[in-house]
C-alpha cells in the first residue's frame, strides 16, 4: 500500500493500492479488445463523448480542485481559476477541432490522406499539474479513437479516481483503464508492453530517458514533455518593475512546480542589483500558507523528498557564491513541506542552480551584457521548454523570442493559450499537446493511391 499525505500538515490522508505488472498486463487487455469497436465510431460519437467530459469537469469542478489542494498543496484559489480551468479549456479546444473537420481525408494529387488512431496508448501524468497533464492526453488520445491506460501520479489518486469516473462515464468499457502505481513498477511495465502502442510521458527528464529506452524495444511511439529551465529576458526598454514582478509570480506558480516557470530572470548587468532589489520585495508578498485558505499564494512542495531536494538545491546556490537576496534554507513554518519563496542575485550560467530544474520558489537573477549574450545565457541548458520576453518594442521582443531555442515563448505576459502547441525543444522533450497539435500525437497517416 502507498500513503497519500497531504504535504501543508505531513498527515496521512489515504492508502493506496499499488499497482503490478499483472495489473498494466489486465489493463491493457481489455484496451486491446476494447480498440476496434471504438475505432470505427464515428467522429461526431467520439465528440459526443467529449463534450460529456467537459460537462463532467464543469460539475466536478469544485471536487477536482479540492482534492489537489488537498493531495498536492496548491493554493485553492489557484486549484479553481487554473488547475481545473486549464483541463475544460484543452479539452474543448479538441472537441473544436474534432468538430471542426479534422478527420476529413486530405487529397494529394493521386492520394488521399487519412488519419487514423495509433491503437493503445499509455498515458504517464505527473502530481504538480495533475488534473491538465491527464486531460492534455486522455482527451485527444480517446478522440483520436485510440484507446487509453492511464498511470496517474501516486502523490495525486483522488484527482485521477474522479477524472476515471467522468471519463468512464462518457465512454464504452474498456476503452478507458486506470492503473495506480509507481513510475518503476507500473510505468516501466506499460513503456515496455508488446501491445501498447504509444506511451504519452510527461515528467522529469531522467525519467522521460528511462522511458524512451524501454519503449525502444517495441518500437512504440513516444512523445515526451520533460523538464525546464525557462528564461525570462527583459531587454533595456521594458517597463521594468512590471517584468520583474510577473516574472517573480511566474516562477513562483503553483509552488514553484511547474516546468514552463521562469526560473531564470536575465536583465542588463548595470541594472541586475535593481532586479534583485525588485524581485526580493515581490518574494515578501508570497507567504507560505494553508493551501485551502483562498486568500494563500504560495502553499508547500508535494512531499517531504521533493522539500528537501528544493532546499539542497538553495544550499548549493549559497555554496557557489550566489547572493541570498530573499528565503532561503530555513523552513518558513513548524509544520508541511514548506519552502521559503527564494531569490538569488549574481547566478552566473555555470552555476547549478542556473542549469538544473530545481522545481520549487527559486528564482535566479542573471546580468547580460547585450542582446547577443542574453541569447546565449537563454540557451545554455539542455532544456527548451519555455521563456518570456519583455521589451517596449514588441517586434525587437519577436526578434529575441525567434532566437529562443524554445517550445514556447510569451512576449510581454501574453495569456496561456490551450490551443497552442506545448511542448519542448533539446532534453525538454518531444511533440507537442494541446488543439490540432495534439491530436496530430495520437494519430497515423494513412496514404491510398487511387
Amino acid at each position: 500500500m502507498i500513503e497519500v499525505v497531504n504535504p501543508a500538515t505531513e498527515e496521512v490522508i489515504g492508502t493506496l493500492a499499488e499497482g503490478t505488472p499483472a495489473d498494466v498486463d489486465a489493463a491493457v487487455a481489455a484496451a486491446v479488445k476494447a480498440f476496434p469497436a471504438w475505432a470505427e465510431t464515428s467522429v461526431d460519437e467520439r465528440a459526443k463523448a467529449v463534450r460529456a467530459i467537459i460537462d463532467g469537469l464543469k460539475e466536478r469542478a469544485g471536487e477536482l480542485a479540492a482534492a489537489m489542494t488537498r493531495e498536492m498543496g496548491t493554493p485553492l484559489t489557484f486549484s479553481q481559476k487554473v488547475q481545473v480551468a486549464n483541463p475544460v479549456a484543452i479539452a474543448e479546444g479538441v472537441a473544436d477541432v474534432l468538430e471542426g473537420g479534422y478527420f476529413e481525408p486530405e487529397e494529394i494529387g493521386n492520394s488521399l490522406v487519412f488519419r487514423e488512431p495509433v491503437g493503445v496508448v499509455a498515458a504517464i501524468t505527473p502530481w504538480n499539474f495533475p488534473l491538465q497533464q491527464m486531460v492534455a492526453k486522455v482527451v485527444p488520445a480517446l478522440a483520436a479513437g485510440n484507446t487509453v491506460v492511464l498511470k496517474p501520479s501516486e502523490l495525486a489518486p483522488r484527482t485521477a479516481d474522479l477524472l476515471a469516473e467522468i471519463v468512464a462515464a462518457a465512454t464504452p468499457a474498456g476503452v478507458f483503464q486506470l492503473v495506480h502505481g509507481t513510475g518503476a513498477v507500473v510505468g516501466e511495465a506499460l513503456a515496455a508492453h508488446p501491445d501498447v502502442d504509444m506511451v504519452s510521458f510527461t515528467g522529469s527528464t531522467k525519467a522521460g530517458r528511462r522511458v524512451s529506452v524501454v519503449a525502444a524495444e517495441t518500437v512504440k511511439r513516444v512523445a515526451l514533455e520533460l523538464g525546464g529551465k525557462s528564461a525570462c529576458v527583459v531587454l533595456d526598454d521594458a517597463d521594468f518593475g512590471r517584468a520583474v514582478k510577473i516574472a517573480v509570480a511566474n516562477s513562483f506558480m503553483n509552488n514553484g512546480q511547474a516546468c514552463s516557470a521562469w526560473t531564470r530572470l536575465l536583465v542588463p548587468a548595470e541594472r541586475h542589483d535593481e532586479a534583485v532589489e525588485l524581485a526580493a520585495q515581490a518574494a515578501k508578498k508570497y507567504t507560505p500558507a494553508d493551501p485551502a485558505d483562498p486568500s494563500t499564494r504560495i502553499g508547500p512542495a508535494v512531499s517531504k523528498a521533493q522539500r528537501d531536494r528544493v532546499v539542497g538545491y538553495i544550499r548549493k546556490g549559497v555554496e557557489e557564491g550566489a547572493t541570498l537576496a530573499a528565503g532561503g534554507p530555513e523552513a518558513p513554518l513548524p509544520q508541511g513541506f514548506y519552502v521559503a519563496p527564494t531569490v538569488f542575485g549574481g547566478v552566473t550560467p555555470e552555476m547549478t542552480i542556473a542549469q538544473e530544474e530545481i522545481f520549487g520558489p527559486v528564482l535566479s537573477v542573471m546580468p547580460y551584457a547585450d542582446e547577443d549574450d542574453a541569447v546565449r545565457i537563454a540557451n545554455s541548458t539542455i532544456y527548451g521548454l519555455a521563456g518570456a520576453v519583455f521589451s517596449a518594442d514588441t517586434e525587437r521582443a519577436l526578434r529575441i523570442a525567434r532566437r529562443l531555442r524554445t517550445g514556447q515563448v510569451d512576449i510581454n505576459t501574453a495569456a496561456f493559450n490551450t490551443s497552442a502547441p506545448f511542448g519542448g525543444y533539446r532534453q525538454s522533450g518531444n511533440g507537442r499537446e494541446f488543439g490540432r497539435f495534439g491530436l496530430d500525437e495520437f494519430c497515423e497517416v494513412k496514404s491510398v493511391q487511387r
